[in-house]
């Protein structure tokens, strides 16, 4: 959360939620941060259990104040209370699992409050469009923009730093969004576009053998 805090900004007694959690440690930065309350929404049992374990560690320090909930984001305005939230918060590496820009947009836009806010961090719709598998070369070869059916790919690892664990099912599917596409998805919510910054770090190596660590660990 340290790359996001110039941008984030104070997030003091604010109500969120954060959207595909995962195992919450985003979460808990959220927390302590200021946040009144941060509810996470997954729908991975699995991450979830992490989740509520990571909660219970940190109880005196920010894990007192989390609250998880297990659907996907598509059923959150069933699970979640509508037009409550002050902040929806969605972390890198979180839109490239949903299928549709334009329903995602709607639920954000169900959970704001009037005057809430949206803060997304997200890969770059071009760095998802690169073949990550060709090795000293920068090649677009994979869609820009969404598409009805998803980008298989077979992954025998997994992107969390948990020692190396290989996973049992290893094909993923995953949908690119471009930027337009995000930013009408949203404007047709009726939300207001008030930052638009386009990074040029990732906090992992999204390209193996040809990218370099910078200064900020980015």
């Amino acid at each position: 959360m340290k790359f996001d805090l110039p941008l984030l900004g104070s997030i003091t007694g604010l109500k969120c939620v954060h959207l595909q959690c995962h195992i919450g440690t985003d979460t808990l930065s959220l927390a302590r941060l200021g946040a009144r309350s941060v509810t996470g929404l997954d729908f991975s049992s699995k991450s979830l259990h992490k989740a509520r374990k990571l909660a219970s560690q940190t109880a005196s320090i920010g894990g007192e104040k989390l609250d998880f909930v297990e659907a996907s984001v598509y059923d959150a305005l069933e699970y979640l209370q509508l037009g409550s939230y002050d902040l929806v918060f969605t972390g890198i590496g979180a839109l490239c699992w949903i299928p549709s820009i334009a329903e995602w947009a709607r639920v954000v836009s169900g959970l704001l409050k009037p005057g809430g806010r949206l803060f997304i961090r997200e890969g770059h719709p071009v760095l998802w469009a690169l073949d990550q598998t060709v090795q000293h070369n920068v090649r677009l070869e994979l869609p820009y923009f969404e598409q009805p059916e998803p980008i298989l790919a077979d992954k025998p690892g997994t992107y969390v730093e948990a020692g190396g664990h290989q996973l049992v099912a290893t094909l993923g599917a995953e949908f690119n969004h471009g930027m337009g596409e995000i930013v009408t998805a949203l404007l047709n919510e009726g939300l207001r576009i008030v930052g638009l910054t386009e990074h040029d770090p990732v906090p992992w190596e999204a390209l193996p053998g040809q990218m370099d660590v910078d200064h900020r660990g980015e």
